[in-house]
């Protein structure tokens, strides 16, 4: 079984540069859509430092059909536009729970690395959680087969899970 797996990945990995070669589009880079966010508690402020990583042009996409105009990374003129669309894109598609209780999670800010975009957040503090649970849906606005995988760590322990649109909710214990 592993070894069919295993070939056939490799097919699939000589076929898609073929395959996507010729294609002009942005998609062409990545046909798939794929995101990850790692919650990682911070046992001296009390608080979940959260960083979102997404491709760059999958975000520039999603914020412009939110909110229904051009958004470009790579662009200083566009900084202040993108901090406030961020800031309101990420309240609205991440909720945190900490022991029951739903946390307020604060926009830091964000940072462009070549074809991708790490987004900061923090949330406010919790004592030692117990339990955590969290609402994930970055860029199911723009694509119905975005998989976001979730990385939740608190004193060490870390814990991953992958969320495949339409499912958005993960729930673990410590």
């Amino acid at each position: 079984m592993f070894l069919k797996l295993n070939i056939l990945l490799v097919a699939l990995s000589l076929l898609i540069p073929v395959t996507f070669q010729n294609v002009k589009t942005k998609e062409a880079f990545h046909p798939y859509h794929v995101g990850s966010v790692e919650i990682n508690y911070n046992s001296k402020s009390k608080s979940f430092e959260i960083t979102g990583r997404f491709f760059l042009d999958d975000l520039e996409n999603g914020l412009t059909k939110k909110y229904g105009k051009p958004f470009h990374f790579n662009d200083e003129k566009y900084k202040t536009q993108l901090n406030e669309a961020l800031k309101n894109y990420c309240a609205e598609y991440l909720k945190l729970k900490g022991d029951n209780r739903f946390l307020k999670v604060n926009y830091v800010g964000y940072e462009e690395d070549n074809e991708s975009v790490n987004v900061f957040l923090e949330s406010e503090p919790l004592n030692g959680p117990k339990k955590v649970e969290v609402a994930v849906s970055f860029l199911y606005n723009l694509y119905d087969d975005q998989i976001n995988i979730v990385h939740i760590v608190v004193n060490g322990n870390r814990k991953s899970e992958k969320l495949t649109y339409p499912n958005r909710y993960l729930y673990q214990t410590f």
